[in-house]
């Protein structure tokens, strides 16, 4: 029987680092290959994690709520001799606590990659199925979802010692148990120390780090962890009693509290989607020169339009909104102003001009703002796109975006009038040449046809890059855009 332990893999996005957002098991648990043991969250979506080996968990090695680089061990796993993935049964016989170290490891991938001709992306398909659960692949290791099993090998490593539990007597070599010399305490004390010695903690890393980055002194720290292990909920309470013991709350210090009779300040850790957001806007912000333009427009025929469009049978079994309507308008302009679809490449010196459109709708979630994009939407009928907006938007509410998705886009739509904002100066993505934020629809007086009446109005405003877009060019494709969505007819006449 071995202990293998899983390293945090990288998921295919190209990312350094993800945070541990739930664990699916807890030690002692059985699990098989292939079962989802850990969610995760990268700067672009929730991912959950497949374990590649079988056996009984052993032990949690980050806590959730960690950000933690990839390669970085999270959990490890006692197999056994009859696991599917495991190692031949005199491997694990000889090394009882010891896993695959990570120069055997890096060695194993580095061979893969000369041998498996799918490369990193063969690592990502599940293994065949088998008549034979047991049987492991040719070269001693099946593949799974992320990574390999436990690889087959007959090298003999030195076994180590484990510490023995508090509390439990010692075996000498005639298999007489000895009585310990101090009574074992209750459950969840620290380790007893000598007089004068430094108290010996026991916590993970990330919960020192906690400890550090709250000036709390881990020592001092009472622990209620099993075995006296100091968590991090021990880490706050600590922190907690040290400001309550400092300034104690009382009834006549309520003017000490903000609203609703919380605290007056609260610090929320900056990491996965609201860093990846700020960094992309900070970047872009300071990178491409920003210009604005806004445009008004009469939308009363297009809302007539959605409102018949919607008792169709077609369009029966899909949300139909403005917001199809307009993607469909920039779908329509794109190509008679190019210059607003296109990518500034600064390392090859050149203007690179796409003739496609992936269109990215902006989606305001509880883990941040997301930008999922619509491929090739310049191929879709007004129905197809109001049925991909719907599917995208309900995907990044519940945080199941694919990284695909928020890759590759062209242009984008923020659609601030769900909010009942007219407009706004929306800030473009990295990489693309415009960003279009469409304002409320309400009605307003208007002159139509040489009379004031009330109409359906709504206010655009188109932002690009400078550097790509000159003014002409921006201002003839948010007209275009206006012209369309003023009149649909106009997209019989331009297709």
């Amino acid at each position: 029987m071995s202990v293998s332990q899983f390293n945090l893999p990288d998921v295919g996005e190209g990312l350094t680092e993800a945070e541990i957002v739930s664990w699916k098991v807890q030690p002692g648990d059985q699990v098989k290959v292939n079962d989802v043991v850990v969610e995760i969250e990268t700067a672009k979506s929730l991912v959950e994690l497949p374990c590649p080996f079988a056996g009984v968990v052993e032990s949690l090695l980050v806590d959730e709520g960690a950000t933690v680089p990839v390669g970085t061990p999270i959990i490890s796993v006692r197999t056994g001799s009859g696991a599917p993935a495991g190692g031949s049964p005199d491997a694990t016989a000889e090394s009882p606590t010891t896993a695959e170290s990570p120069a055997d490891a890096a060695a194993a991938t580095a061979a893969e990659s000369t041998t498996d001709p799918g490369g990193p992306a063969a690592d990502l398909v599940p293994p065949p199925e088998s008549t034979d659960d047991d049987a492991p692949a040719e070269n001693g290791r099946q593949p799974v979802l992320v990574g390999y099993g436990p690889r087959t090998s007959s090298l003999k490593r030195r076994t180590r010692k484990s510490p023995t539990a508090p509390g439990v007597p010692e075996t000498p070599s005639n298999g007489t148990p000895t009585t310990p010399a101090v009574a074992p305490g209750p459950a969840g004390s620290a380790p007893a120390t000598t007089p004068g010695e430094r108290p010996r903690v026991l916590a993970k890393p990330p919960v020192r780090k906690l400890a550090k980055d709250l000036g709390v002194d881990i020592t001092t720290v009472a622990p209620t962890g099993q075995g006296g292990v100091v968590t991090r909920d021990d880490i706050h309470a600590a922190a907690k009693a040290r400001e309550d013991g400092a300034r104690p709350q009382t009834e006549a210090q309520a003017g000490d509290l903000g609203w609703q009779g919380l605290p007056r300040e609260e610090r929320i850790a900056i990491r996965s989607v609201r860093r990846k957001t700020a960094e992309a806007m900070v970047r872009s912000a300071f990178t491409a020169p920003h210009v604005t333009e806004f445009l008004t427009v009469d939308v009363t025929r297009t809302m007539k339009l959605a409102e018949r469009l919607r008792g169709t049978r077609e369009f029966r079994d899909v949300k139909l909104t403005p917001l199809a309507f307009v993607a469909r308008a920039i779908c329509i302009a794109v190509p008679r102003t190019p210059e607003v679809n296109a990518r500034w490449d600064d390392d090859a010196g050149e203007i690179v001009l796409q003739r496609y459109v992936n269109l990215g709708i902006a989606a305001a979630t509880p883990r941040g703002l997301v930008v999922p994009n619509i491929k090739d939407a310049q191929m879709l009928s007004l129905r197809e796109i109001a049925s991909a907006i719907g599917e995208l938007a309900a995907t990044a509410r519940e945080g199941k975006t694919p990284p695909g998705d928020m890759m590759g886009g062209t242009f984008s739509i923020t659609n601030v009038g769900v909010f009942g904002v007219d407009t706004g100066t929306p800030i473009l993505n990295p990489g693309e040449a415009a960003i279009l934020a469409f304002g409320t629809v309400r009605q307003q007086p208007w002159v139509h046809k040489g009379r004031v009446k009330p109409r359906w109005v709504t206010t655009l405003g188109l932002s690009f890059d400078h550097r790509l877009v000159d003014g002409e060019q921006g201002s003839r494709f948010l007209a275009d855009v206006g012209a369309l969505l003023e009149d649909p007819g106009n997209a019989i006449a331009w297709s």
